[in-house]
């Protein structure tokens, strides 16, 4: 059974405010990333997407980093957009949401002129990311204490 969600850009304190609820929930709560690295100096300008419920409850959220912001995640190319950030509510794992999530922070990318998408995945999340077409590149290496694997999308 599928529940009906929508997927957004957050417009107003209230959405950001349920963006960090599903952050915290779920890098915070299940994977043990501690709250000072688990928020940074980035959100304030960074593009958040929010999927909510048809009843408003949040399902999910991610962030894109653009500019500037992004230059120190994606090896100094200004015109890629840095992914991140992107946490499910566990009860809404398997509906969709994390690919709908991706998708509307490639749009966001698109609309800011970017031509490509990088990200910094959980080595554990390779397979999902690897079906919407992210190529991996590099070393693993440690994040916050969890394995992570760099990532790129063309767009």
């Amino acid at each position: 059974m599928s529940t009906p969600y929508l997927v957004r850009v957050a417009e107003d304190a209230a959405d950001r405010e349920a963006c960090f609820a599903v952050r915290k929930e779920v890098f915070v709560g299940e994977q043990g990333v501690p709250e000072d690295l688990e928020y940074d100096a980035y959100d304030a300008d960074a593009v958040h997407v929010l999927a909510v419920r048809d009843d408003g409850v949040p399902l999910g959220t991610g962030r894109l980093l653009h500019g500037e912001a992004a230059v120190a995640q994606t090896g100094a190319d200004a015109s890629v957009g840095s992914l991140g950030r992107l946490a499910v509510a566990e009860p809404a794992r398997g509906l969709g949401v994390g690919a709908a999530l991706v998708r509307a922070i490639e749009d966001a990318a698109r609309a800011r002129g970017l031509a490509a998408v990088d990200l910094h995945a959980q080595t554990h999340a390779l397979g999902f990311y690897e079906r919407l077409g992210y190529e991996p590149y590099g070393s693993e290496y440690l994040e916050a204490g969890i394995p992570h694997q760099g990532m790129r999308r063309p767009l």
